[in-house]
């Protein structure tokens, strides 16, 4: 078997992907088929580690966050990503991979706080380490959370899984004549007005000449022909 194309990587995926065809929350088969994919990436010695959005849940009490103050919605949704690390971390456990969360924010009876040479250290020994609760500032996505803590633990790639298979020329849902893009520069993107992350994350990936994969963590195989480095998605680079 070919040897993967990166040692370390920095996985994003969004709460809204733990869903699966639930309104909201964590849908155990959706969990279950995600860590089986990450399992086999870890089992093979790639260094992995994971921000985790909280769409899923806050989604489901935004309504009543309506005319809330930001900072405190943004707390809120940072919370929720804890509890998608924690059910992320426990379905790891299950399928033999031994995980750790790390979270921006102090809930020290919970999970331990972000600490970079830590994190470090668990990467080395072949955990795979969760970052939970952004980057424990409001008014930043989770986007930008692992664009930073893809900066800061050295990752090669940050691989962005969502529900579409890549960047297009527009959306494909509304779109029926839109075309993929298999390679693109952070240059181009910007000129093209292409939405493959918020503006900071996007700036800081640029910025650090970290590259970002956009693929769908929905698609049979995607992770593992991504690690491998096949022609997967959408590759966004300097």
């Amino acid at each position: 078997m070919s040897k993967p194309a990166y040692k370390r990587v920095l996985l994003k995926l969004s709460g809204e992907a733990l869903m699966g065809d639930d309104a909201y929350g964590i849908n155990r088969g959706t969990i279950e088929r995600m860590v089986a994919d990450v399992a086999e990436v870890a089992k093979m010695g790639v260094e992995l580690a994971v921000v985790i959005g909280g769409g899923n849940i806050f989604r489901g009490v935004a309504p009543g966050a309506q005319g809330m103050d930001r900072a405190t919605a943004d707390y809120m949704g940072m919370l929720a990503t804890v509890m998608n690390a924690l059910a992320l971390a426990d379905a790891m456990k299950h399928a033999g991979v031994t995980a750790r969360v790390m979270s921006a924010i102090g809930i020290d009876q919970v999970v331990e706080p972000y600490v970079r040479p830590k994190a470090l250290q668990y990467l080395e020994e072949g955990k795979v380490v969760v970052f939970a609760a952004g980057t424990g500032n409001p008014f930043f996505t989770t986007d930008t959370a692992a664009a930073l803590r893809g900066s800061e633990v050295s990752a090669e790639i940050v691989l962005k899984a969502t529900k579409v298979d890549g960047v297009y020329t527009a959306d494909p849902k509304k779109d029926p004549n839109a075309t993929l893009f298999h390679s693109i520069t952070f240059d181009e993107a910007i000129a093209k007005h292409l939405q493959v992350m918020d503006a900071t994350a996007f700036a800081l990936c640029r910025d650090q000449k970290l590259p970002i994969k956009v693929f769908s963590i929905t698609k049979p195989g995607a992770l593992m022909r991504v690690i491998m480095g096949e022609d997967e998605g959408t590759l966004v680079h300097v």
